[in-house]
């Protein structure tokens, strides 16, 4: 999964290499933070710059760098691009919908904040942060104006569902990154993930929604799912009472569009099943390797399903059936709904691809092993470290995806000396520091300020308030396992 050299590309002693580092860093940071650049293109930069300073030659610098591209997207960007074509059949098909409405239309009144909490973050396994709240937001807003619960209460649950999930939880492309480049055990890093997510999910939602919801008034903006301005799947929800009575206590109903003809709901236990498919064979391949000896035939089974490029492939085709087949979709249009899924996490795929490449040549050139050295004479532990470096860069960058890679790649060399569960923790670290505080150099900061009608100062006290929580809960969540494992 990760390329490690055979030798360093350069003999630069320990001062030039921790400069090497710095500046690599800071160039990636002024890039993106200040000159306003695609975060593809200053990692490349960054890159010329790290390798460069070190002393490494520009061929072997080139040839460093592509081999961490070409080993990233060989490992993560595949399962990216099956993760994207569930999400996409899942929101394209109504099934999010379908989910959305059960839950929600079966509870009310103060347990309607837990609800949306448990909402987001079951679409949100397959689903990227921002395509989830695209899909949740009108039925936050929705659920809002239909009772006095507030939206906060409501809306920051939802956030945090989602926000978790992105941070914390395979297949999303944040943990996908810090597994591969610590080489750590898929299974492992998912079973701790969800552990850590749920009182994560919990403190930063539903508790912390409560608490804000008093302090922070905010009035419910209009619906956002008029014409032209739909959800993901393309279906408006619409309230069954008059604009008039916002106010009222009953529980709030959502209403489906009128469907064409040759569309049909494909079920709530479908589309459940399809979302949880992938998620249950890669536990029960870590499972086994916990509990079956090698060499067993049950462990060898579950491990080839298990294996992520085969979980997710396996999820993709169901979901063509439960949720393509079941809407009423025809072999073509699934067809384009699982190509109009790829467009969209181009993006994403290069700038893991560069974060590969970035990381590389922080390996070959040394940096990681001075890091590590410095790391073991100071007694640092390797999850703070890891915590600590994803939090800088975080927060000078507003990326959580450019945080994961540097720090994973500045790390990795510690996790080499690391038992199994340990490394799994150390990709948990790394992804809980990616989310510290969200603010303004963070798309998914203004993406939040804007559809819930707030104030830089309000997005700032609620939404960024919230990472801040979900970085430190489950951080302090992986230090209580790494007690215990």
């Amino acid at each position: 999964m990760t390329t490690w050299a055979a030798e360093a590309i350069t003999d630069a002693g320990t001062g030039q290499l921790v400069l090497a580092a710095v500046l690599g860093i800071v160039v990636v940071v002024l890039l993106i933070a200040w000159a306003k650049w695609h975060p593809f293109l200053a990692l490349i930069l960054g890159s010329a710059t790290l390798g460069l300073v070190a002393g490494a030659s520009p061929s072997d610098t080139i040839d460093s760098f592509t081999a961490g591209l070409g080993s990233t997207v060989g490992s993560v960007g595949l399962l990216i691009a099956l993760g994207s074509m569930i999400g996409a059949l899942l929101a394209e098909s109504g099934g999010a919908d379908g989910i959305v409405n059960r839950i929600v239309n079966s509870v009310s009144g103060s347990a309607l904040p837990w609800a949306m909490a448990g909402v987001a973050a079951l679409i949100g396994l397959p689903l990227f942060f921002e395509v989830g709240v695209v899909l949740l937001v009108p039925i936050v807003l929705l659920v809002a104006r239909r009772t006095d619960i507030g939206l906060l209460r409501i809306g920051i649950p939802a956030l945090a569902g989602l926000s978790v999930l992105h941070g914390l939880v395979p297949p999303h492309p944040g943990p996908l990154v810090a597994i591969a480049n610590l080489n750590a055990d898929l299974g492992l890093t998912l079973l701790f993930g969800l552990i850590c997510a749920i009182p994560t999910v919990i403190v930063a939602g539903p508790v912390f929604g409560n608490w804000i919801a008093k302090r922070v008034p905010l009035a419910t903006p209009p619906l956002l799912a008029a014409a032209g301005d739909k959800p993901q799947g393309g279906r408006d929800f619409v309230d069954r009472d008059d604009v008039a009575n916002p106010g009222a206590s009953e529980p709030a109903v959502l209403v489906d569009e009128q469907l064409p003809a040759e569309r049909r709901n494909p079920g709530f236990w479908p589309a459940v099943l399809t979302v949880l498919l992938p998620i249950v064979l890669m536990l029960g391949r870590g499972v086994a390797e916990l509990v079956l000896d090698e060499g067993n035939g049950v462990r060898g089974f579950l491990e080839v399903l298990g294996e992520p490029v085969v979980a997710l492939l396996l999820g993709v085709l169901l979901a063509m059936w439960s949720l393509g087949k079941r809407a009423g979709f025809d072999r073509q249009q699934t067809s384009s709904v699982l190509g109009g899924a790829l467009p969209p996490i181009a993006g994403i795929l290069l700038i893991v691809a560069a974060g590969g490449g970035f990381k590389q040549v922080l390996v070959d050139a040394g940096v990681g092993n001075v890091v590590a050295d410095a790391a073991k004479d100071a007694n640092i532990n390797a999850l703070v470290l890891g915590f600590l470096v994803a939090v800088g860069i975080r927060v000078a960058t507003g990326s959580a995806t450019v945080a994961t890679i540097t720090a994973a790649g500045i790390v990795a060399p510690l996790a080499t000396t690391l038992d199994k569960p340990t490394v799994a923790l150390l990709a948990l670290a790394i992804g809980a520091g990616s989310l510290f505080f969200s603010h303004v150099n963070d798309a998914g900061f203004w993406l939040v300020k804007e559809y819930f009608g707030m104030t830089v100062g309000q997005t700032i006290k609620t939404w960024s308030v919230m990472e801040t929580i979900i970085s430190v809960v489950g951080f302090a969540c992986v230090m209580l396992l790494s007690l215990v494992v």
